[in-house]
């Protein structure tokens, strides 16, 4: 798909939601990924746990440049096993 073809108009404000489970610094493990591809500030981060305290919601806002850029975000994000799912 090209940048054509995408729904999204760059640069453009996009949430990123990582789920994992509850860890003392899942949020900072998080942050330390996508801070590789875009500068994150610490405002644009927000942590949910869960109901029962298992699991930890991150969401990362960030100013996409490309959907190349939050493809590589994605493929790290997915590929590290802590990450149980990327939104």
């Amino acid at each position: 798909m090209s940048e054509a073809e995408t729904l999204l108009e760059f640069p453009c404000r996009f949430p990123i939601k990582v789920m994992g489970r509850v860890n003392v610094e899942f949020d900072l493990l998080v942050v330390e990924i996508i801070g590789k591809h875009v500068e994150v500030n610490a405002s644009d981060v927000v942590t949910r746990p869960s109901k029962a305290g298992n699991y930890l919601a991150v969401t990362v806002t960030i100013e996409a440049s490309s959907k190349q850029q939050l493809d590589a975000i994605y493929i790290e994000l997915s590929q590290h096993p802590h990450v149980l799912m990327a939104l």
